[in-house]
């Protein structure tokens, strides 16, 4: 049985600022930033780039609002899929740096560049944020 995991208040804070964020960059797939996600989807996605921003934002609300309302282990899984999601859509940021494609006022190689380090850093968040972390270390310990 997997152990109960609990996030401290800055986590659930953090937890709840992604979850904004991803609320926010999903109604953005759907309306006003819409061009610009459809400049970050790689040519060789199968769907047209316009379907491919309008699926992926229904899925970044749905992510979103599930970090919000998700409790216990289900947080946890929903932290692992959401770093699995953002494994998932990092080709679209390298295809913006390679094709040198300005977007989201990433209007330099520069920029574009550094974009990609922040990605990481998004993984990181929803890992440590719904206490996936913290049950992946458990999980570890109980083998050992």
């Amino acid at each position: 049985m997997p152990h109960q995991v609990h996030t401290s208040t800055l986590q659930n804070v953090a937890r709840g600022a992604l979850g904004t964020f991803m609320i926010v960059a999903g109604t953005g797939h759907l309306t006003f930033a819409r061009q610009q996600f459809q400049a970050q989807v790689p040519d060789f996605v199968p769907l047209d780039k316009d379907t491919t921003v309008l699926a992926s934002g229904v899925v970044e609300i749905g992510l979103g609002l599930a970090l919000l309302v998700l409790k216990g282990q289900n947080r946890v899984r929903m932290g692992l899929g959401l770093a699995a999601f953002y494994a998932l859509v990092f080709p679209g940021n390298i295809h913006q740096y390679t094709h040198h494609i300005s977007a989201f006022g990433l209007d330099t190689d520069a920029k574009r560049l550094g974009r990609l380090f922040f990605q990481p850093v998004l993984m990181g968040w929803a890992l440590w944020s719904t206490g996936a972390l913290q049950a992946l270390k458990q999980k570890q310990n109980d083998r050992t």
